[in-house]
């Protein structure tokens, strides 16, 4: 292609592709850092029963609120302790609320992942010069606020609109994660360039669907992951990776935390595992697999 367009060319890793080290598996631990924006609370929380509309979930706010005050640093505590560095979803709005927690996550290393300016905040809601404008809004506050410029982004929800990749690719974004359609990364070539790599976010082991959506303990994503961990290292042959993925208002709590921590100690402990962030999975991609 010798100019950018909206349907790229994908280029799908091989079954005999290798992580660095000749590893098969790869493990991304994911931070899930969110705020919504200023009136806005989440549309699901602890409590079973919905309020009446147009009113105002001061309880689904609050909840959601712990990870800011809490939940951030006790999960930044845990990869700490182990020497791992996460991928840190974060919303812009969290650079006015929590300045200095955005720039101390960036200046222990791990990787600050551009996750639209609130978790109401969809791309798929807005037109084009919309999109782009949210697009430059984060990522020059993010830039400015952790002092290093973001090189991905995971809309909330996961959920981009149908132009989401062309525009980070066009931006100088190198990675992604609103793609659900493989089990390894892949890249996407919109020509003149323009490449990005689309990691899938994988759901198999991450708290707010397991603790909440699906009501689950916290043992249960343990024994999950402990499940397709075995799976992935003991019955397949290809390539593949896992996202181990925490928010910090469910995942940031003592009752869960416990599990991040957990999980962290087993896959260090597996000789054959790449453990890496998701910038880092996109720089050996791409590095593999040139243009």
């Amino acid at each position: 292609m010798s100019a950018a367009s909206n349907e790229p060319r994908i280029t799908r890793l091989p079954d005999d592709f290798r992580w660095p080290g000749g590893k098969r598996v790869a493990v991304v631990f994911n931070i899930a850092y969110e705020a919504w924006s200023d009136g806005q609370a989440p549309g699901i929380g602890p409590m079973g029963n919905v309020l009446k509309p147009g009113f105002f979930d001061t309880n689904a706010h609050s909840w959601a609120s712990f990870g800011l005050v809490r939940g951030i640093h006790r999960l930044i505590a845990i990869a700490e302790k182990h020497g791992v560095k996460t991928s840190v979803m974060t919303n812009g709005v969290i650079c006015e609320r929590d300045p200095d927690t955005v720039k101390r996550i960036a200046d222990l290393g791990h990787e600050i992942v551009n996750h639209s300016w609130g978790m109401d905040v969809i791309p798929v809601y807005f037109d084009e010069a919309g999109e782009r404008a949210n697009l430059q809004r984060n990522h020059d506050l993010l830039q400015a606020t952790a002092g290093v410029a973001p090189t991905g982004w995971i809309s909330p929800r996961g959920t981009g609109s149908p132009i989401s990749s062309r525009l980070l690719a066009e931006a100088g974004y190198r990675h992604h994660g609103d793609v659900n359609d493989d089990d390894r990364p892949y890249v996407m070539d919109f020509g003149g360039g323009q490449r990005i790599v689309g990691i899938p976010l994988t759901m198999d082991v991450n708290d707010l669907p397991t603790c909440i959506r699906y009501g689950q303990g916290a043992r249960h994503m343990l024994d999950t992951f402990q499940d397709c961990f075995d799976a992935y290292r003991q019955r397949e042959t290809v390539p593949l990776m896992l996202d181990v993925t925490g928010h910090t208002h469910v995942m940031g709590r003592p009752s869960v935390a416990w599990v991040f921590d957990e999980i962290m100690g087993r896959v260090l402990a597996a000789p054959d595992v790449w453990v890496c962030t998701r910038d880092e999975m996109a720089r050996h991609v791409l590095a593999q697999l040139p243009g």
